[in-house]
């Protein structure tokens, strides 16, 4: 397969590259989102800190990030938890950086959603953060995370409408929601468009702050995105609201 092909693969190339560069995007991510992830997207440390609550207090503890980009989210799940961390991305840039990173209890692969396998029951939890748009076949998707849960094991996923897949209704209606329930996966989840309404807003702001950083960098293009990311929190939340939903689905096995 030419990764070229797959969705958005040089532009997150590209990306990731500029991430392990600039300071300016640091503190962009420190600034808009609280931690510095090398975010693409939506989730702050507050999303990210939901997920601990499910991490199992134990000593062989291991949590899978799908797309997990350079291993910055897993790493602070780490630090907070002790666990083993694993993540795959297609992005060899990435996951090059990860595992220079993280090194202890760590383990980073080069993969694609659908092509890469993982034992069955293997993990305690495993997380999602807008990475489910890049499986060719949703449902198998799932089917896929269920078989690598452990019993009683907790799938975590942050899943937004209204950019790469179409907007639906709700929260129930959404494809991520059918094909959890082809695969008799039973959800909670919190509808968060409002918080992410509000984030997007500082996300601009802050990229407006790091402007002239960005310029002497010669990342003009990053910060151009960055804008273009958050146009929509310029208008009305309820506006805001008819195009876009963002929801925080907990899956238990």
């Amino acid at each position: 397969m030419n990764k070229s092909d797959l969705l958005f693969y040089d532009a997150y190339e590209a990306f990731y590259k500029m991430a392990g560069e600039s300071e300016a995007f640091r503190l962009f991510c420190k600034e808009a989102f609280g931690e510095d992830f090398s975010q693409d997207g939506f989730s702050n440390v507050a999303q990210i800190e939901r997920i601990l609550q499910y991490v199992p207090e134990k000593e062989d503890v291991h949590i899978l990030d799908i797309g997990c980009g350079n291993g910055k989210m897993l790493g602070f799940l780490q630090c907070k938890t002790n666990a083993y961390i694993h993540g795959f991305d297609y992005s060899a840039e990435a996951i090059k950086t990860a595992q220079a990173l993280f090194t202890e209890r760590a383990e980073f692969r080069e993969g694609i959603i659908g092509e890469i396998e993982y034992p069955a029951e293997a993990f305690d939890v495993i997380v999602s953060m807008d990475t489910m748009y890049f499986a060719k076949d949703m449902t198998a998707f799932v089917a896929q995370v269920k078989r690598w849960l452990k019993p009683g094991g907790v799938f975590f996923a942050g899943y937004q409408e209204g950019d790469v897949v179409p907007k639906t209704e709700n929260a129930h209606t959404t494809m991520f929601a059918e094909a959890l329930r082809l695969n008799d996966m039973c959800y909670e989840v919190t509808d968060i468009t409002e918080e992410t309404y509000e984030l997007l807003k500082t996300k601009r702001e802050a990229a407006l702050k790091y402007q002239k950083e960005f310029a002497k960098e010669g990342h003009d293009e990053w910060f151009d995105m960055l804008i273009g990311q958050t146009d929509c929190a310029t208008e009305p939340v309820e506006q805001f609201k008819e195009k876009m939903g963002r929801y925080l689905y907990v899956v238990r096995k």
